[in-house]
Formats: structure tokens, sequence, C-alpha cells
């Protein structure tokens, strides 16, 4: 189980590692956006250096609208545990989100008068 954080406007953060292909672990502050369908999302200038393998290209719909994304081959680590997931990569990602495909996996808890967030393994 991982703790999180709460933004200034309540956002939902998470500490979690990308990992590059020769293992180097990147750990970033990842806010979890109930929104987005995916996995993973970040902006194209955070892929540089990961040198995750791209896949393909793919429509997705957001809050936003409907957008082309750069679906590449990434790992990361949650709780300890290394997962290859797709990554959705596009200019204009806010922040590096982290999607609800987690909630299938994950208890999500979210106590905001106690100050208590946590995801973990069901």
């Amino acid at each position: 189980m991982i703790e999180g954080r709460f933004g200034h406007e309540d956002e939902l953060f998470f500490e979690i590692e990308l990992i590059t292909p020769d293992d180097l672990e990147l750990p970033v502050d990842a806010m979890l956006d109930t929104g987005f369908s995916g996995w993973l999302a970040i902006e194209n200038q955070d892929l540089e250096g990961l040198d995750w393998i791209y896949v393909k290209q793919e429509r997705m719909r957001t809050a936003k609208g409907e957008f082309i994304f750069e679906l590449y081959a990434g790992k990361v680590r949650i709780d300890g545990q290394e997962f290859d997931i797709p990554v959705h990569v596009r200019d204009g990602v806010p922040e590096i989100l982290i999607g609800r495909q987690w909630l299938k996996t994950r208890r999500l808890i979210v106590d905001m008068p106690l100050g208590i967030l946590t995801l973990g393994a069901n």
C-alpha cells in the first residue's frame, strides 16, 4: 500500500517510479485522474530519456475533447511492484497521470477529513 498526498486543490497524488530499459528508476508524483481510462499519461517532454518503445497512435476521448496520443510500452513501479503498461503520450498533458485502470487491481481509500489517501492491493 502506498500513501498519497492531497494537492492544493484536493488532487490525489501518489509517488511512483518510471523505469527505463536499463533499470534506471525515476521517482515522480503522479496525479490520479479517474476521468482518464488508461494506465499512465505523460507529456511528450517527460518521455525524453526514458527510451520506451513506440507502439502506435491511438485516438482517445478526454475531458477536453478527442485527441490522438502516441502509445509507448512503459514500465513503472507502484507499491513495490513492477508493471509493463501502455503509456499515452502527447503535448499538453498537465501532470503525469495515473488512470482508473489501476482501480481494477488496487483499492483506493480517500478520507479527506482525516487526511488519509492510500492506494494498495485488493
